[in-house]
């Protein structure tokens, strides 16, 4: 029996399967929400994520999904991983929709914001933990063309951070990783001519990140991981 919690968000996207994995191999009790309700796949697993319908862009959603990530009482929450998030890409500065632009912050940073405000006073309940929220390399090396994206992922850089200071008292710590291309079959099929061998494959960034929720890395708090593979 899993006797601690971690919420994860996007866990069903292209990292987010081999993060959910990475944790319940570990043995954690996985709480996945997401927007659509799941299909039911063959007999219930009981190590299988506890999947729950929300939109993390509602206050009130994020609020209930928090919920459920602590309702456990023999395994409290413990952890918070942010990986809700998007890319697009578009002209310069001057030739990005303002609607483009906000977007990109509403996708990238309003769900990271929401659910880990929400899961706050539950962590500190618990007497601490982690939150590992996910940027990119773009946040400190930015390319042309995705001035969006770029200002949104170093907004969850800065809002990590603040985390970190704000919290450590309470014994809780936060800390962002930065990939850079990941291996996944949408990356794949939208740059079907890269190097796909220098990519970092989502296994590889899923165990930095549990390790980064877990006790073993416990000195650590406030950090910017970079995790590039050899892109």
């Amino acid at each position: 029996m899993a006797n601690r919690s971690v919420l994860v968000t996007g866990a069903t996207g292209g990292l987010g399967g081999a993060v959910s994995a990475a944790f319940v191999a570990a043995g954690w009790r996985v709480v996945a929400p997401q927007r659509r309700q799941p299909q039911p796949v063959g007999s219930p697993d009981a190590n299988a994520p506890v999947r729950i319908v929300a939109d993390l862009t509602d206050p009130q959603d994020a609020a209930r999904v928090a919920e459920v990530a602590a309702g456990d009482p023999e395994a409290p929450l413990r952890a918070v991983v942010n990986l809700v998030g998007g890319y697009a890409s578009g002209g310069l500065v001057h030739e990005t929709p303002i609607d483009e632009f906000d977007r990109m912050l509403t996708l990238n940073l309003r769900p990271t914001h929401l659910v880990t405000r929400a899961a706050l006073p539950h962590l500190v309940a618990a007497g601490g933990g982690a939150v590992v929220c996910v940027a990119a390399r773009a946040a400190v090396a930015p390319f042309p063309g995705v001035a969006g994206y770029v200002t949104a992922k170093a907004a969850v850089l800065g809002f990590a951070s603040a985390v970190a200071v704000e919290y450590k008292a309470a014994g809780i710590r936060c800390n962002t990783v930065l990939p850079s291309v990941i291996d996944t079959p949408t990356n794949r099929a939208a740059m079907p001519d890269a190097d796909h061998s220098r990519w970092v494959a989502p296994a590889e960034i899923a165990s930095v990140i549990r390790f980064l929720a877990s006790d073993e890395s416990a000195p650590t708090s406030g950090a910017a991981v970079p995790v590039y593979g050899r892109a």
